[in-house]
C-alpha cells in the first residue's frame, strides 16, 4: 500500500510546506492539499514551494474542480510544475464542493467533468486536444506526465470513474462501503472496455494516533459532515434506500445546516449530527496496530493507497508512528541476502 497524507493551505504557507517536508522524510508519496481559493490558500502557489524543498514526494489537489478555472490554466499548471520539479503532480478532481458553493455556486454536471477530464489530461500530457472549437497544445510542454484521479460518491459519477479515470478517491474509511464502491467503479471500467485493474484505489480519511477515544472521535467528527455534503445530494437524487448502501446515508437524517465558514475544520459545531460510530467507521483512529488492522482490510480489498487528512491537533506525532511503524508494516519487506 502506498501512502499520502491531506494537508489544508492554512496560513502560514511555511507550516503547510514543513509538513509536506515532513510527510516525505516518513515515506509519505503524496502531499495533497485542498483547493478552495476563498476558505483558504492557494494551492499550487504552496505545491511550488513544496517541490522546491523536497526530492520526491508528489503533490496534487485533494480535490480541484473544473467550475473555478478555465480547464486550459489547471493544465498549464500541472505542465508548468512538471516541467520545473520532473513529473512530480497528480491531478485529483471532482464536480466541485466547497469552492463553488462559497460563491452561491453548484457542482458541474457530470458530462462537464468528463469533458474536463480529457482536456486537462490531454493538455498536460504534452497532447494536442480540440477545445472551444480549436485544436490546441502547449508548444512549450514536451514529457509531462498527469494522472488524473476522480472523487466520488454517486451511481453516476462511480460510473464515470470506472470510464474515464486513472483513479477513484474515495473520501471514506469504512471497509464495507469501499468494497462496494470500488466494485462499482471495476463494473463500471470493464464494461468500457478498459481493464479494471489499471484504475488506482485512493482510501481518504482522516488518521489519528492515539488512545483517548472521546477525543479522537471530536477532533474528527468535522470529517463526517464534509462526507455528508456529498451524501446529501446523492439523497435528495436517489432516496434515502436507493442504489447506494444504506450505511452511507442513514446518518444524515438528522442534518440541519451546514456552514461553509467551518469546513474541514476540528470543532466544526454543525457536525453534532454525526454519531459516534460513523466517525470510527469513516476515519482511521487509534493505535498504531489499529490502524495497521484497518489498513490491511483495505488493502486486501485493492486499495493502492491510504491518503490521511491530518486537520487535528496531533499532526506531527501521527505522521512520526506511521513512518515508524505504519507505513513498514503495510509495505513490502526484501531481504539482503536470501
Amino acid at each position: 500500500m502506498d501512502f499520502g497524507v491531506v494537508l489544508q493551505t492554512n496560513p502560514p504557507a511555511s507550516r503547510t510546506v514543513h509538513l509536506a517536508k515532513l510527510a516525505e522524510q516518513y515515506g509519505f508519496s503524496t502531499a495533497w492539499t485542498f483547493d478552495s481559493h476563498l476558505l483558504w490558500q492557494e494551492p499550487y502557489v504552496i505545491h511550488s514551494k513544496i517541490l522546491a524543498e523536497t526530492h520526491r514526494i508528489k503533490v496534487g489537489p485533494f480535490v480541484t474542480n473544473p467550475a473555478t478555472r478555465d480547464w486550459t490554466v489547471t493544465a498549464s499548471i500541472f505542465a508548468t510544475l512538471n516541467e520545473m520539479y520532473g513529473n512530480r503532480t497528480i491531478c485529483g478532481i471532482g464536480r466541485g464542493d466547497s469552492a463553488v458553493r462559497v460563491t452561491n455556486g453548484k457542482p458541474v454536471t457530470m458530462a462537464e467533468l468528463r469533458e474536463s477530464i480529457h482536456v486537462i489530461r490531454e493538455l498536460a500530457n504534452s497532447r494536442s486536444v480540440e477545445y472551444k472549437g480549436s485544436q490546441l497544445q502547449f508548444p512549450w510542454s514536451k514529457g509531462s506526465e498527469l494522472d488524473i484521479w476522480v472523487a466520488a460518491y454517486g451511481p453516476m459519477a462511480l460510473k464515470l470513474t470506472g470510464e474515464v479515470g486513472d483513479g477513484f478517491i474515495l473520501q471514506l474509511a469504512d471497509v464495507d462501503i469501499a468494497k462496494w464502491m470500488i466494485t462499482t467503479v471495476r463494473n463500471a471500467a470493464e464494461a468500457a472496455g478498459r481493464d479494471p485493474m489499471s484504475i488506482k484505489f485512493c482510501v481518504a480519511a482522516p488518521m489519528y494516533i492515539g488512545e483517548d477515544w472521546p477525543h479522537m472521535r471530536d477532533q474528527c467528527r468535522w470529517f463526517g459532515g464534509m462526507v455528508g455534503n456529498h451524501v446529501a445530494d446523492i439523497v435528495a437524487k436517489y432516496g434515502m434506500h436507493g442504489t447506494v448502501p444504506d450505511a452511507l446515508t442513514d446518518y444524515i437524517r438528522g442534518r440541519e445546516s451546514y456552514d461553509y465558514n467551518e469546513h474541514g475544520r476540528a470543532g466544526n459545531t454543525h457536525t453534532s449530527f454525526v454519531p459516534d460510530e460513523i466517525v470510527e467507521r469513516f476515519c482511521v483512529l487509534g493505535s498504531a496496530d489499529q490502524h495497521i488492522s484497518k489498513l490491511k482490510e483495505l488493502a486486501e480489498l485493492g486499495v493502492d493507497q491510504f491518503a490521511g487528512y491530518l486537520q487535528h491537533d496531533n499532526k506531527e506525532e501521527t505522521l512520526r508512528v506511521y513512518g515508524e511503524t505504519v507505513i513498514p508494516a503495510l509495505t513490502e519487506h526484501i531481504t539482503a541476502k536470501a
